[in-house]
């Protein structure tokens, strides 16, 4: 039987973890070996200046390349970290006034030993590959990073501490592979034009650098310059690039035109409307560096038709369902616009403002006749960069037209239109001081302002690292304020939540094998950053304690171990009432031989008061009782190297009893498999099945009472400001299939498919009332039954045929239905059935852009020829 634990009981939790980072601490300081985790001195390599034009082939034949000083003698990153590589990788650096040079030979022990599947641009599969890594600014938290592989495909990063290794970033850049003269080994050129990154102008330059390798086919990845996994943060241990002179920063000034032409079906078959329609698009996206540090990114009539499918759902939380960004605008080079979690770019061109509610705006005998989803984005401009002494600066700016719902009378004859959203501006300001010691501070300020009689929207935030010297202990946080000003869209009524704040506090050790940080935050009940941002529950007070300790060098029979362990507990903010609280654990590790991971984790969570299950505000009033649980999850990963790998995840949630009813134990299992099976270095498939089951799990009733039938009629004379809840089941099931085929390095296919099912089913109900307390409603009837289903394929046949220009054709087919009540059904092939029966979305589309860079198009002898 779990018991409800005071919040000294809990407070003893959180010391006593403490007490055990300290102990820990203390343990590994006083045995042998490495009392600090501290980075390696920073190996320097020169690059060397030419005259002479590089033709790329990955050859390295010219004269110059033999001339320029070389390095080599890389140390082992996976599995084991610091040996040396048994088969050296030669690198050297050359320059001149428009690009960096890199060659780079990786020896090997012939030519089977590389791996050599194909993948699609910024995919790294089954293969051998190359990175470069680089600095210009020496701040050791940003950089950026050129991977070529053993096939020639190319991936390229951008690093910051926001986004980590961000791999949405593009930057145009040209490379070549080939093998060895003597077939043991392979090599690689690459020419970075200094148009892709950023410096600062100076007469003599150093640059941050570190060199990658993988060998695949042993599961190896080698740094230039050593990194030990047991030392916080990557770019800050890498090496120096040295000898660079008169670098002048280019003009960049590039213009991505594009056209596009859509065809879509939609089987509407209504009198006076066409299951056909067409149409055609064009603009450009413009790149400008308007001086040596900062750019200039703008899109002018975007067209993000041809980005994949969202996942949907059915949503039975308090909460709105957080999409993944696919729209390549507003993936790349985001890094500064996502300090601080203020950003949530699907808010731009989102589902306008008004959009649920022009039901309430209908006349008598009207209905809706059209309602737009989503706001159409006029243009959106990006200015970003960083200064040469660490200040980084960002200007974020987009706008939304006017969206309008038409409604008609009985007739249809007559029709009007209904704002939902008003001409939108968002804007987004940051500044990102970095310094020294791997810390930073940054002040970010997101704000939307709509015209008309509507409410605007602020944020403003201030972050800060401080991380010491040695880099082993880091104090972080953030202070927000947020304000609206405002009516309710097509109301005079004044908008809420006008004045809200938010605070951050972390402290911690964060380099060594022990490592533990504490924290505490608050949100209050009124802040709000959701007009462009995302935050799923205010008015919270939380705080927990955790404790790492990681094994990096291998033991036993496993090359690593990874544990964690922690206690949280959270409270309302106003008023202040107790809301959770419990441990949780985790581990991990990977088998020597077989690069077999495995892993679980466990939660226990005390009893819980939910208060946003209810959906009555202010919040404190209602909340539903969610009994003290367990939960037991684990994990395995083959290895991706064989042709058939696989990976499974399952977990089980057990509830202890609710002893205020006889009511069945809430369980929840999840289960999910994902084998993958590449047929040879073309032709991959990977399927996903996943299931999770809630049994008898109570919830708010989503579909709520309806004031025209006659079974909640009676409830909602009586029930006041009480709220409906359900005893439910709630079966989930999602089929995924990805088929990539790769014709060259340039060329691919790829094919997703995409089958959601859920269902809900209802077997008693009860009222909630103030306090948690429960009414049962053995009399009640209504059928409050729910399945939601959703399809989709996305195909898409993508050709690269020159740097930066591409030709795309894509294919999509949607469709999906929400039951309720008696037409709802728990099985899953009767779902699938249906799906099948519902009309289908058919899209089909071609895009085609071209990449035009003024420094290409200026008459000047040729530098070099790829």
């Amino acid at each position: 039987m779990f018991l409800l634990p005071t919040q000294r009981a809990l407070s003893r939790w959180l010391l006593s973890l403490l007490c055990l980072a300290f102990a820990g601490q203390v343990a590994a300081q006083s045995a042998p070996g490495p009392k600090a985790a501290t980075a390696v001195a920073r190996r320097q390599l020169a690059a060397q200046r030419t005259a002479t034009p590089i033709k790329l082939d990955g050859v390295l034949d010219e004269a110059v390349w033999a001339t320029a000083p070389t390095t080599s003698q890389f140390t082992q990153f996976r599995p084991h970290p610091g040996p040396r590589e048994r088969l050296p990788t030669e690198v050297r650096v050359l320059y001149d006034d428009v690009a960096l040079y890199v060659g780079a030979k990786m020896l090997e022990t012939s030519s089977d030993s590389i791996r050599r599947e194909l993948t699609q641009r910024d995919n790294i599969g089954n293969t051998d590959f190359f990175a470069f890594y680089v600095d210009p600014y020496r701040d050791h938290l940003n950089g950026y990073s050129f991977f070529v592989l053993s096939t020639g495909v190319q991936v390229d990063q951008r690093i910051s501490p926001a986004n980590g290794e961000d791999d949405a970033w593009n930057a145009v850049w040209d490379s070549r592979v080939a093998p060895l003269p003597d077939g043991k080994g392979w090599a690689v050129e690459m020419r970075i034009p200094y148009s892709a990154i950023r410096f600062a102008q100076a007469p003599v330059q150093t640059w941050g650098v570190q060199f990658f390798r993988q060998r695949k086919k042993d599961n190896q990845q080698f740094f230039w310059n050593e990194v030990k996994p047991e030392v916080d943060g990557f770019v800050n241990q890498w090496g120096e690039l040295t000898g660079l002179e008169n670098l002048h920063p280019p003009l960049r000034l590039s213009l991505t035109p594009y056209v596009s032409s859509y065809v879509n079906h939609y089987p509407y078959n209504e009198q006076g409307k066409r299951n056909m329609s067409t149409s055609f698009n064009a603009g450009a996206d413009i790149k400008w560096g308007i001086n040596e540090s900062f750019t200039l990114d703008a899109i002018l009539i975007p067209d993000f038709g041809q980005t994949i499918s969202d996942n949907q759902v059915l949503n039975l939380s308090p909460f709105e369902v957080q999409y993944q960004e696919n729209r390549p605008f507003f993936t790349e080079g985001t890094e500064l616009f996502n300090k601080g979690g203020l950003f949530y770019s699907r808010r731009v061109g989102a589902q306008p403002l008004g959009f649920n509610d022009v039901e309430g705006n209908l006349g008598k005998g009207e209905a809706v006749f059209q309602n737009p989803g989503i706001t159409r984005l006029l243009n959106a401009t990006k200015v970003s960069g960083r200064t040469r002494k660490g200040l980084g600066v960002g200007v974020f700016n987009a706008v939304s037209a006017a969206s309008y719902a038409v409604v008609q009378d009985s007739t249809g004859e007559q029709r009007r239109n209904v704002l939902t959203q008003p001409l939108t501006n968002y804007n987004i300001v940051v500044l990102d001081q970095s310094l020294p010691h791997n810390s930073y501070v940054s002040l970010i300020n997101t704000n939307v302002t709509r015209f008309g009689s509507t409410y605007d929207a602020n944020v403003t935030a201030g972050l800060f690292k401080f991380a010491d010297k040695r880099n082993q202990y880091a104090l972080k946080g953030q202070v927000n304020y947020s304000r609206r000003r405002g009516t309710v869209l097509n109301s005079d009524k004044p908008i809420d939540d006008q004045n809200g704040y938010k605070y951050y506090l972390n402290y911690g050790k964060i380099s060594g094998n022990w490592t533990w940080n504490v924290d505490h935050g608050i949100e209050s009940d009124s802040y709000n950053p959701n007009d462009l941002g995302i935050l799923f529950g205010n008015n919270n007070i939380s705080q927990s304690a955790t404790v790492n300790y990681n094994k990096y060098e291998q033991f036993g029979k496993v090359n690593n171990l990874y544990t964690s362990l922690g206690a949280y507990q959270s409270f309302l903010f106003k008023p202040s009432l107790y809301q959770d609280a419990g441990l949780y654990g985790s581990v991990n590790t990977t088998f020597t031989k077989n690069f077999l991971t495995i892993g679980g984790d466990f939660n226990l969570d005390l009893p819980k008061h939910d208060y946003y299950e209810p959906r009555t505000f202010p919040l404190g009033l209602y909340y539903v009782r969610v009994p003290a649980n367990f939960n037991l999850g684990g994990f395995v990963s083959s290895d991706y190297r064989k042709k058939l790998a696989f990976d499974v995840n399952a977990g089980m949630r057990y509830y202890a009893l609710d002893e205020r009813f006889d009511r069945p134990r809430r369980i929840s299992y999840g289960l999910s498999l994902s084998p993958r099976y590449r047929v040879n270095d073309q032709l991959n498939f990977r399927y996903t099945f996943d299931y999770d089951f809630k049994h008898n799990q109570i919830g708010y009733v989503n579909d709520g009472l309806d004031a025209n039938n006659p079974l909640d009629q009676p409830l909602l004379a009586t029930f006041g400001t009480d709220v409906l809840l359900g005893r439910r089941n709630v079966s989930t099931f999602t089929n995924t299939l990805n088929a990539n085929y790769t014709f060259t390095n340039r060329l691919s296919l790829t094919t997703r498919v995409r089958h959601y099912v859920s269902a809900v089913r209802y077997h008693e109900f009860a009222r909630l009332r103030p306090s948690g307390a429960e009414e049962m409603l053995p009399t009640y009837a209504r059928n409050h039954d729910t399945s939601f289903s959703a399809f989709n394929v996305d195909a898409a046949l993508v050709w690269w045929f020159a740097p930066g220009s591409q030709v795309s054709l894509v294919w999509k087919d949607a469709t999906s239905s929400y039951l309720l009540g008696s037409e709802a059904t728990p099985l899953y092939f009767d779902n699938l059935a249906n799906t099948a029966n519902t009309p289908h979305n058919n899209n089909v589309s071609i895009k085609v852009l071209y990449y035009l860079d003024y420094l290409n198009l200026r008459r000047r002898p040729l530098r070099s020829k790829g």
